[in-house]
């Protein structure tokens, strides 16, 4: 399946009901310290709310509650990499992302055959603090030679003005956080995103 080229990530189900109106059909559910009771109702929730919008629900982490909640697509990181069954993962039908920031990670990644690679920060990110400095469009377009069809998610201190010049790089596909989760009208943000990624 064609995957959005818009796939904001939000932090809590409450997002879901402002984004998903508005057109959304690709988001990340990545949810942080909370209770296993409380993980279980937004990760079901989204689910619910995905599926009747018609969008695709990728699970953060999580790859234990997106099995037995029957969600479709999953997202681990590096470190997430290394706890998660992955011919379990495989054996439920989920489809997986995987980041990666520098070429060791990304042979890891393509070794596990995963359905997208994302690569950040392509710019700085005030989202975490991270070891890896600005990944640069020069190495977009280098992570998309390297993997070639396999969809590439660029994400990292992702703006409405910088989309464009990011995807002439080789990304399919551009991740966003903080430019809409820290802006004061999010919903119109959104709707900018949409108009500058269709």
């Amino acid at each position: 399946m064609k995957l959005d080229r818009f796939y904001p990530i939000f932090d809590d189900v409450a997002w879901l009901p402002r984004a998903l109106p508005l057109g959304v059909k690709l988001v990340q559910l990545r949810l942080k310290n909370r209770e296993p009771d409380e993980l279980r109702r937004q990760v079901a929730a989204a689910r619910d709310l995905c599926r009747k919008a018609g969008a695709v629900l990728v699970v953060n982490d999580y790859w234990q509650l997106a099995i037995e909640e029957g969600c479709d697509w999953l997202h681990l990181g590096q470190e997430d990499l290394d706890g998660a069954d992955l011919p379990a993962i495989r054996r439920a039908g989920l489809r997986l992302g995987i980041s990666t920031h520098d070429p060791a990670e990304l042979d890891r990644a393509l070794s596990l055959e995963p359905d997208y690679v994302a690569l950040g920060p392509v710019y700085p990110t005030v989202l975490k603090q991270m070891k890896w400095h600005q990944q640069g469009l020069e190495r977009v377009t280098e992570w998309k030679r390297l993997i070639g069809d396999l969809p590439l998610v660029a994400i990292g201190g992702m703006s409405t003005a910088r989309a464009p010049g990011v995807f002439a790089a080789g990304a399919d596909i551009v991740s966003v956080v903080t430019d809409i989760t820290l802006n004061p009208n999010p919903e119109a943000r959104i709707a900018e995103w949409m108009e500058v990624t269709r």
